[in-house]
């Protein structure tokens, strides 16, 4: 038994907020990249003000909004954690919406036995963070120096693979995608990602998507609109080829 103690029901708004993303066409828990401390930290989870990682849903919802407004660290403390440490949200800013789940238990009286029982249940609780980049005043450990990628991590084999593919490649922004109109690959920069394996897979799996185009493979699968079983099917075969350059690199 679950109790949702908010006015609000945050499962569907989670679900709309995941939905929302998947139509652009983004999987935010597929994400081997990010724009700078989240990922040059070496830390590709959110962590709370304490420094312990969030886990659960919270990893995805905070994923999304770093995405979607552009931070790049991965802390967020409530609005009390920011004053505790002599800090200050800034303001105009607005925070993102987390999950609280608990067990609990409530007495109830039977009026067969006349006896009080104890009956357990979970709750769902909301509050709300913000992000270190929307607070004034932090101290210095909550502001990571970002480093680049070193370029050594290039993995020689893979490079000669993709350079073999005649395949339009731009790099640049915070989101991979391949664009039939346009017969172009787009990528965020190789020193965005976590680790050479991230951008190569990623790399991969968008050539896949390359193949499809009517003067190559022709592949479309009935597709009509976003979502439909022809869309479904196309992802699985880019997928399915996604981690096949890796094999390149022993």
């Amino acid at each position: 038994m679950t109790q949702n103690t908010g006015k609000q029901d945050p499962h569907s708004r989670i679900t709309d907020r995941i939905l929302a993303e998947l139509e652009q066409g983004t999987r935010p828990w597929l994400k081997p990249w990010s724009g700078g401390d989240m990922a040059k930290s070496g830390q590709t989870r959110p962590l709370r003000a304490t420094g312990e990682s969030y886990r659960g849903i919270n990893v995805l919802l905070l994923w999304i909004e770093a995405q979607a407004s552009g931070f790049v660290s991965p802390s967020w403390m409530t609005y009390k954690q920011a004053q505790a440490l002599g800090a200050q949200v800034r303001k105009g800013e607005h925070g993102t919406t987390v999950v609280y789940y608990g067990d609990s238990t409530k007495t109830l009286h039977d009026d067969s036995t006349g006896e009080d029982r104890e009956q357990g249940f979970r709750f769902l609780k909301t509050y709300t963070v913000f992000n270190v980049a929307q607070i004034e005043g932090l101290p210095e450990r909550f502001h990571i120096v970002p480093e680049s990628v070193p370029e050594v991590e290039r993995i020689e084999a893979a490079e000669a693979f993709f350079a073999s593919i005649p395949a339009t490649v731009n790099h640049g922004g915070d989101r991979a995608y391949y664009i039939p109109s346009a017969d172009r690959i787009q990528l965020p920069p190789f020193a965005a990602f976590h680790d050479a394996h991230g951008y190569y897979s990623t790399r991969g799996h968008e050539t896949v998507h390359w193949t499809r185009h009517e003067s190559r493979l022709d592949r479309n699968f009935g597709r009509e609109r976003w979502g439909d079983e022809g869309y479904a099917r196309e992802e699985l075969v880019a997928l399915s080829g996604q981690s096949a350059p890796c094999l390149t690199h022993t």
